[in-house]
């Protein structure tokens, strides 16, 4: 292919068509060394993760709440985080936290 007799637009076309085949072959070649490596893995009795130390996504514990709403005590806030805008706006009345605790 003569590269010299082709105009601008066919260049970029042909760019973006070279990089899309480079990126779906790299992402063939990625996913058959994934299953080589999973099926040698399972051949030896381990999982990917035990091999390469992944745990289990840890599990946050519940936190109880430390404070309601006063008007409505079915709203909760365990005192992390953001504050809810009824606790603002509850501050912002006069009232303080203890006032507001469970």
């Amino acid at each position: 292919m003569d590269l010299s007799t082709l105009s601008l637009d066919e260049l970029k076309k042909l760019h973006k068509d070279v990089t899309k085949a480079i990126d779906s072959y790299e992402d063939r070649a990625r996913k058959k060394a994934l299953a080589e490596a999973e099926a040698v893995a399972r051949q030896h009795g381990f999982t990917m993760d035990q091999l390469f130390g992944k745990s289990v996504k840890a599990t946050r514990a519940v936190v109880a709440p430390k404070y309601a709403n006063p008007a409505d005590r079915s709203q909760t806030w365990t005192g992390r985080g953001r504050k809810p805008r009824w606790v603002i706006a509850e501050l912002e009345s006069g009232k303080t936290l203890d006032d507001l605790s469970i």
